[in-house]
């Protein structure tokens, strides 16, 4: 996701949809599932570069998630409807929704050997929450009592004015942590969270061996783990710019046990070529189309594709140290950009209904979803009120409009072809020249956001890293939060989000929730573009294939001929 794991933020340009219920586009039978399948054979999957090491706490984007996701595994993992189901865990209990008991099965090791306990649990949760670790996904342990001790950090102001933040943790290990014994794991938040535990499925709390706290670099390049799958040479698997291979991992005996001998990702930058390898069977399942094969992909694999909607969203994202939309001016602005876009347009033409238009900051398939919310007008299309509103920004401050605005976006997947159609809305409707600032990996996307040395907006998207609508909003606008890279940051939106996690019942959570959405559609730090519908494809090579709740490929799940 794991964008950013996504959590991961989306590097999928055409990340395109996810799931919680199939809704055809073909027979999604791969030509009958009553055949078995070969379960020594190996499957090749598109991919791209992840951004970093395979390391689970540091890894929150889609292309590394999909692989850091096969070799680990957690306390809980998801069925395809986004259930929580138990992996290592035996059970989860909890009296007050403040203090958790987690009893870990016994008998489980890492692919070297290592016995996973407890203890391994704790280890790996301070190691992923501690600042100087530099984590991406520390954020998401915010819950747990004594996190902003080992989380803290120092911020200076330099002679440039630049501001320069540092890790200054006054602790090395969270207070509300601890190992009882071999198996059982306490946990004391820092307030009661009811759904505290549907989190522990996601990557951020999967356990990691004691050679990785050693040298996480050197453990990330041949990372060593419980999952279905483990790399495939003890000497590395991992062929930068060219692939990532998987073998089945024969002792993992979890609920996402594999049903083929491994998983090879190649890696692609144009997702063309990669739909040529599938149709000529060099390759065997993609979820990555180009925009003219949206049109076509039912025809050319009749019985070999599968539609669904899932739990992506994708945002056109503004950051705030850009001058142009700073201030009063710049708000104005933000909201002209919103209303100049024709989502619907774009969503039957260049994405022939793969998308559908957003009504928010959460897709409809996610539990408490609202599609009324107070402020989300501005997602409609109106040019003549986008032009009024830029007219009036430029009453309090003109637009430096000196070069292009730029939009930051790897070009796999489609991204070239909606953001051109953007870029026209933007000019016909505000008389503004906009292009796309190219990247063929999406890491240089995510590594130019972390800097903070965007030169225009950027494409973002999220999806899911597990069923609930505070996953949408704290890991990407909290203040602080893992994939906020632009550095939103609101006291008010932040407060909301913490009385939500506090609340007693789902309905009461979700209705905080979209209060607190109602604070980003005033400020829309990113602009909501539309939700996914995912096409998944698949070769004569494979029986069966179909993506989950969050439109993650069922890699396990994958039957190959």
């Amino acid at each position: 996701m794991r964008l950013s794991r996504m959590s991961r933020t989306l590097g999928v340009a055409a990340s395109v949809a996810l799931a919680l219920s199939a809704c055809g586009g073909g027979s999604g039978t791969g030509g009958g599932t009553q055949a078995t399948g070969d379960p020594n054979k190996v499957i090749t999957a598109y991919s791209n570069e992840p951004q970093n090491p395979l390391l689970p706490a540091n890894t929150n984007e889609v292309y590394g998630g999909r692989v850091v996701d096969q070799l680990f595994a957690g306390l809980r993992a998801y069925d395809p409807n986004g259930k929580p189901v138990n992996d290592l865990a035996e059970s989860i209990d909890t009296t007050d929704s403040q203090t958790w008991t987690i009893k870990v099965k016994q008998g489980s090791k890492f692919t070297n050997g290592e016995a996973i306990t407890a203890k391994t649990f704790v280890d790996s949760w301070n190691f992923a929450a501690l600042s100087t670790n530099l984590q991406n996904n520390g954020f998401f342990f915010e819950s747990l009592e004594g996190y902003d001790a080992v989380s803290a950090v120092k911020k200076e102001t330099g002679a440039d004015g630049k501001t320069k933040t540092t890790p200054a943790p006054t602790a090395q290990t969270m207070s509300g942590l601890s190992a009882k014994d071999d198996s059982t794991i306490t946990v004391k938040l820092a307030q009661p969270e009811s759904d505290w535990s549907l989190r522990l499925g996601y990557s951020a709390f999967y356990p990691l061996p004691s050679e990785a706290l050693k040298d996480p670099k050197k453990f990330g390049e041949n990372p060593v783990g419980n999952g279905p799958y483990k790399m495939a040479k003890d000497t590395g698997s991992w062929v930068h710019d060219q692939s990532i291979s998987l073998v089945k991992n024969p002792d993992y005996k979890g609920p996402r046990e594999a049903k083929n001998g491994g998983v090879t990702f190649k890696f692609y930058t144009d997702p063309g070529p990669a739909y040529t390898d599938l149709q000529a069977d060099n390759l065997d399942v993609t979820d990555v189309l180009p925009s003219n094969a949206l049109k076509t992909y039912t025809s050319d694999f009749p019985d070999r594709n599968s539609t669904k909607p899932i739990a992506t969203d994708s945002t056109l994202n503004i950051p705030g140290y850009n001058p142009n939309f700073q201030g009063d001016a710049g708000k104005l602005r933000r909201q002209a950009l919103s209303y100049a876009i024709n989502r619907e347009e774009i969503a039957k033409v260049v994405f022939n209904g793969t998308r559908t238009p957003a009504t928010g900051y959460a897709p409809p398939v996610i539990e408490g979803y609202k599609a009324d919310i107070p402020g989300n007008e501005v997602l409609k299309y109106d040019p003549a009120k986008a032009k009024d509103l830029w007219a009036q920004a430029e009453k309090i401050k003109p637009y430096d409009g000196s070069k292009p605005l730029q939009i930051a976006s790897n070009t796999d997947g489609g991204n070239k072809e909606w953001i051109e159609a953007v870029a026209n809305n933007f000019k016909n409707n505000l008389g503004i020249q906009a292009e796309i600032q190219p990247f063929a990996k999406f890491a240089e996307v995510l590594n130019l956001r972390k800097s903070q040395s965007l030169p225009g907006l950027t494409r973002a998207g999220w999806q899911g890293d597990y069923p609930s609508l505070y996953n949408f909003l704290g890991p990407v606008w909290a203040t602080g939060a893992s994939s906020n890279y632009e550095k939103y940051s609101n006291p008010d939106f932040d407060k909301l989000l913490k009385e939500g996690l506090a609340a007693k019942t789902t309905q009461e959570a979700s209705d905080k929730f979209n209060k607190a959405q109602e604070i980003l559609f005033k400020d829309l730090p990113g602009v909501p573009l539309w939700d996914y519908t995912r096409p998944l494809v698949w070769s004569n090579h494979v029986v069966k294939a179909e993506s989950g709740w969050n439109g993650a490929i069922l890699y396990y799940n994958i039957q190959a001929k």
